[in-house]
Order: C-alpha cells, then structure tokens, then sequence
C-alpha cells in the first residue's frame, strides 16, 4: 500500500509539471485499447477474449459552450467460443465505425480531455452458424477522458458501448 501511494504521488508530481493543450481544431489522436464486458445477446460464453481496439479522431471545428468537435474512425474485434452438449461454437465481431465527440475544453486543467460522443457502426460476424449471429449495424454512445503525461502520450478510459462497457489504453497525439 505504502509503494502505492509513494507511486501515486510521484505520478501526481511528475505530471502536474507537464503543460500539455487540451483538445483543439487540428489535433490528431490514435486510441490503442482494450475494452471489459459487452458480449452480445447475452448469452452465457466459455470464452471470450477482451475487444482489442484502435480509434482515431481529428479536431475539425470550435463550438460554443466552449468545446470541439472531433471526427474519426474506430476498429475493434472479440472473440468468443461457447461449448454446448459436447459441440464447440466460435465466433467473432469486428466492429468498424464512424464516431464523433464533443471535447469540453472549458476546464482549467491543462492535462485534461474529457469528451462525450456518438458511434454509427458495422458488426462484421464471422464463425461457426449458430442461433442468430449475423453482421449488422449498430448505434452506440460513450464518454471518456484522457490525462496527458507529455505533449504526445495520455492514457485514457472510456464508457459506453461500441464493443465494450469499458475501455482502457493509450492515446498518441499528433
């Protein structure tokens, strides 16, 4: 507990003394992460692995309140396998998407990105026929922040829905 809190604070130290912008117009940001819970139609799995996924955005225009609007892409995949009455099932979702977000930029805090968007998507399936797993496309919302540690690299966290309840990783500024 002891070296947690020593981390913690060095952590708190070193980053308060980083400067990095908030989100603007003309920001570029990749999202490399890994994402807990969502598996679709709630049925029971022996399997399934975390939803990998990469997303990228790009400020494209100031709006009031204040804020920005950022437009990207997203890309994630999971995997699932299912064993019932001595029969294995496997399958897969990739899901591509179109996502936008609103960056508040109203806060005082340089290192801080807290942003709320929409996601219009494609669920690529792929496996074994079983039930009613088919692709189809999908909606979905979220709501994240990112903590910048340099001008470049922030770790971020995310909920919602795009293929996962969470999502944890790393964000790359350009």
């Amino acid at each position: 507990m002891k070296k947690t809190l020593l981390f913690l604070s060095v952590m708190f130290c070193f980053t308060s003394l980083v400067k990095a912008q908030e989100f603007q117009v003309g920001t570029n940001a990749i999202n490399v992460g890994v994402g807990v819970g969502g598996y679709y139609y709630g049925y029971n799995v022996s399997d399934q692995s975390p939803v990998f996924s990469v997303s990228y955005e790009r400020g494209v225009w100031d709006v009031p309140g204040p804020g920005v609007v950022s437009l990207g892409g997203y890309l994630g995949h999971k995997r699932f396998s299912r064993n019932e009455n001595f029969d294995d099932y496997n399958w897969s979702y990739t899901t591509v998407g179109f996502r936008g977000a609103y960056h508040y930029t109203g806060f005082n805090i340089d290192n801080l990105d807290v942003y709320g968007g929409a996601m219009l998507s494609y669920r690529v399936y792929g496996g074994d026929d079983y039930e009613d797993y088919r692709s189809r496309p999908g909606a979905s919302a979220y709501a994240g922040g990112r903590w910048y540690f340099n001008e470049h690299i922030a770790a971020f966290a995310e909920i919602g829905y795009g293929s996962a309840y969470l999502t944890l990783g790393a964000t790359f500024r350009f």
